[in-house]
């Protein structure tokens, strides 16, 4: 099989890859090694930046994003018992984000990908990326007991975190950073009405993190702080629901509308960045390249501007015969990249209980969210982070 672009994986940042070279007329083959029902069955990230929403209708799958959607102006910061808004929209002279869950972007660009005829190899196994490093890369892979070929002139490893291709790279040709944090988040979804329907709720308490999100107006999902080494199974319906209430302001906590858990699972949580993220004809993006802490709701949207980015050099590459966006790839995102690390890893901070937290740690950090509510400049800040720092920003 011969394509322009072989991408692996088709995850949200891979399909959304390929929905963009096609709209401009380039040609991509996706293999995967997990089945569609797999990739749709996994739940993650629902809040979009204004950016990433952009992106969805320039690939033309934005109409339902834009029907279905839910806008938030606001986050809610609660501490000592006490709820604070702040109001984001306000802050960044009218940007918003949007709740719509991560399942629903990539079921749109399936769709789209499926109406088109375009080509997704799914359950590819023993896939391998050759010859990156010089002018005729290859992907090899097997499916229902066959081995197969695609010649190809660009790789893009959007295969995740334990992805193949990032794992190709010779060792001496990158630098991984990494911070593990000694804590889990346990995730709850709910077919229940979410507390705060337009706006993200951050709890900071002496018993750990809490947080309060959506899917949808009737789909909400829930996560507390729990220790990195407790089960699932540790957790019943009503000790979740019970924890998170006590880790709310009391009104809020009354508010709380609850129901049984549709999926739950604890996740680890992590910084990481992978430098850099071009490697000849192979390009990484999304978390082949870097992981966020979900804290401050990037995982997703980097992956997006990943994509932005890649997409774009390849369309100049073809277009123009310029290969100058594909030599500025890496430098561009991760430049962005680290921004979002940044903030992140502050927001992490900021409110979760650590070993060292209880007393004066505690303390510490209810009097720097006493500034951050109280400072409009602290304020903005937050919530110039929160929706998207622009693609060109420092550039």
């Amino acid at each position: 099989m011969r394509t322009q672009v072989a991408i692996i994986g088709a995850g949200p940042s891979g399909l959304l890859l390929g929905q963009l070279l096609h709209k401009a007329g380039i040609d991509a083959v996706i293999v995967e090694r997990q089945s569609g029902d797999y990739v749709l069955g996994r739940i993650r990230a629902g809040i979009l930046e204004q950016i990433t929403v952009d992106l969805l209708h320039e690939a033309g799958v934005g109409q339902r994003v834009q029907r279905e959607g839910t806008v938030h102006h606001s986050i809610e910061l609660v501490y000592a018992n006490t709820r604070h808004p702040i109001d984001v929209t306000g802050l960044t002279r009218g940007k918003v984000v949007t709740a719509y869950g991560q399942t629903e972007v990539t079921r749109d660009l399936m769709d789209a990908r499926q109406a088109a005829g375009l080509t997704t190899v799914y359950e590819a196994s023993n896939v391998q990326v050759h010859e990156f490093d010089g002018s005729h890369p290859r992907v090899t892979y097997e499916k229902d007991g066959k081995k197969n070929e695609i010649q190809c002139d660009f790789i893009a490893g959007c295969d995740g975190f334990h992805g193949v291709c990032r794992a190709s790279v010779p060792r001496g040709a990158i630098h991984e950073f990494e911070k593990v944090y000694p804590f889990g988040w346990l995730g709850v979804l709910a077919e229940v009405a979410p507390v705060s329907p337009h706006a993200i709720v951050y709890a900071n308490s002496e018993r750990g993190f809490a947080l309060c999100s959506m899917r949808s107006l009737t789909r909400s999902r829930y996560y507390v702080q729990c220790p990195i080494d407790d089960k699932v199974s540790d957790w019943s319906d009503e000790r979740f629901w019970d924890e998170l209430r006590l880790r709310l302001d009391p009104d809020m906590a009354g508010r709380i509308v609850t129901g049984p858990s549709i999926e739950k699972s604890i996740a680890p949580l992590r910084s990481f960045v992978a430098e850099p993220m071009r490697f000849g004809r192979l390009f990484l993006g999304g978390d082949a390249a870097h992981i966020v802490p979900p804290t401050g709701a990037k995982g997703l949207n980097l992956a997006a501007s990943d994509v932005k980015y890649l997409s774009s050099a390849l369309i100049e590459h073809y277009a123009e015969k310029s290969d100058a966006g594909i030599d500025s790839y890496s430098q561009r995102a991760l430049a962005r990249v680290w921004r979002a690390e940044r903030f992140s890893w502050w927001l992490t901070s900021l409110l979760h209980r650590f070993p060292d937290t209880a007393g004066f740690g505690q303390k510490i950090q209810e009097a720097e969210l006493d500034y951050l509510v109280h400072s409009e400049a602290m304020s903005r800040s937050l919530a110039e982070n929160y929706v998207g720092l622009p693609l060109d920003f420092g550039q």
